[in-house]
């Protein structure tokens, strides 16, 4: 059943929950590590960043309490979300506005402390890096994003099989904080280099959906079941063929597939049902040519 035509089914919810909630935990990163340390973020809502710090400090418009950051990076997705909804798809589209709208009420509401909670710069920016990127990646795992450079990311994932979400990011900060360079004190952009590295780390790592994973399914029983899931649910290729065992020389069915680590996690679950006595081996990163689609 579609939810208002919107591209999204009533299985979708908790997941698009989960994805708000990967932006709580980023605007938690940002609001209370970050900004306290007058450091800023990559992409989109680094740029907000930067714009709301020269009207404070060059045009001496004073926003109170409220931070305009998060206002500035909505007013940039716009444009974002027409590409979103035109070639990545409408139920990824309606996820991101979510995300997006929920971050910039997050930023906004989370009070930003006028004593920072950790002195130490350095240490500030790693944990800040760890939170926000664990943040950023739960809601990417979860079919969100915070608009910006994820759009991107994800629109150019579809599109090659060897690209990063976080790879992108990385590329696109270092001119940014080149600009940075410029116009703040350089201490501020090493610490921000430091920030960017950590979480677009920590992102890549979450968001298990852009890892590459060979899976090998050992199992004694008939592999219809598994050949099933694998092919109809998952959506993937596999191959399967009879083995002997070395030790008992009984007869066992591998089943052979490339997945994502994301889709390992399901294949597990699945297993458990179908063959609790499986055996499974499954090795990260390996090099695919070929077809391989991203399953986004």
């Amino acid at each position: 059943m579609k939810i208002a035509s919107w591209g999204l089914e009533k299985r979708d919810l908790p997941r698009l929950f989960t994805a708000v909630a990967g932006m709580l935990v980023f605007s938690v990163g940002i609001n209370l590590f970050v900004v306290p340390a007058e450091l800023y973020n990559g992409g989109v809502l680094g740029i907000s960043q930067i714009l709301r710090t020269l009207l404070i400090r060059y045009a001496h418009l004073n926003f109170g309490s409220v931070d305009i950051a998060g206002l500035i990076n909505l007013l940039f997705n716009i444009p974002l979300f027409f590409l979103a909804y035109r070639s990545i798809g409408r139920g990824f589209f309606v996820r991101t506005l979510i995300c997006v709208i929920s971050q910039t009420m997050f930023l906004t509401v989370i009070p930003i402390p006028a004593v920072p909670l950790v002195e130490d710069t350095l240490t500030a920016s790693l944990i800040g890096g760890i939170v926000a990127g664990a943040g950023i990646g739960i809601s990417l795992k979860n079919g969100g994003s915070s608009g910006g450079l994820d759009i991107l990311g994800v629109y150019y994932t579809k599109r090659r099989q060897d690209f990063s979400v976080g790879r992108l990011s990385l590329s696109v900060n270092l001119f940014i904080y080149l600009a940075c360079a410029l116009l703040f004190d350089i201490t501020v952009v090493i610490y921000c280099i430091i920030y960017t590295a950590v979480s677009t780390l920590i992102m890549d790592r979450t968001h298990s959906q852009n890892i590459s994973t060979e899976v090998f399914v050992f199992t004694k029983e008939e592999p219809d079941q598994i050949m099933d899931y694998i092919l109809k649910e998952l959506v993937r290729g596999a191959t399967y063929w009879e083995a002997k065992g070395g030790y008992t020389e009984e007869t066992t069915n591998i089943i052979f597939t490339v997945i994502s680590k994301h889709e390992l996690s399901a294949l597990k679950r699945r297993l458990r049902i179908l063959d609790p006595q499986a055996f499974v081996v499954s090795k990260e990163h390996v090099g695919i040519e070929g077809k391989f689609v991203k399953h986004l």
